[in-house]
């Protein structure tokens, strides 16, 4: 009995932070295109123009790891 002092308050708190998170994702502006996303699949990555170079990185386009051959 006195796990559910515990359990009942935490169970209202989780759902509370719930309710919140999902509050704040629809006013910022998370759930405006959903279509987007899901037509954004289907478009082949040559038709899309190239990432600016500051958002590929620094290090470029990754390669394979070089063998060590003694």
């Amino acid at each position: 009995m006195t796990a559910l002092l515990i359990l009942i308050p935490a169970a209202l708190f989780l759902g509370a932070l719930g309710l919140v998170a999902f509050l704040w994702s629809v006013r910022s502006g998370q759930f405006d295109d959903l279509d987007g996303a899901a037509a954004r699949i289907l478009t082949d990555d040559s038709e899309m123009p190239a990432a600016p170079q500051s958002a590929r990185g620094r290090a470029g386009p990754r390669s394979a790891p070089k063998s060590r051959t003694k």
